[in-house]
């Protein structure tokens, strides 16, 4: 059975399966920009919920830090993040 080598999806999936896809925020390179609008809408929400200050002046990388300690406290999005 000849293999299309455009069509790599499977072949790419099945390389990254068990691996650490998801880069640790200290080590990108834009972490130090300030956070996106999409970060500071979810983190606004994600404070809201548990009763938490809203820090609009934090970083990339220090914003996401930030959602995934308040997505423990509040479980919101822990089930879309758990890709085991």
């Amino acid at each position: 059975m000849a293999t299309d080598k455009n069509n790599t999806n499977e072949e790419f999936d099945n390389g990254i399966k068990g691996s650490n896809t998801v880069k640790d925020p200290d080590e990108w390179t834009t972490g130090h920009e300030p956070m996106t609008g999409a970060q500071h809408s979810y983190l606004k929400t994600l404070s809201d919920e548990a009763g938490e200050e809203f820090d609009e002046t934090l970083s990339k990388a220090d914003a996401s830090k930030r959602i995934e300690e308040l997505q423990h406290k509040t479980g919101r999005g822990l089930d879309e993040n758990n890709v085991d």
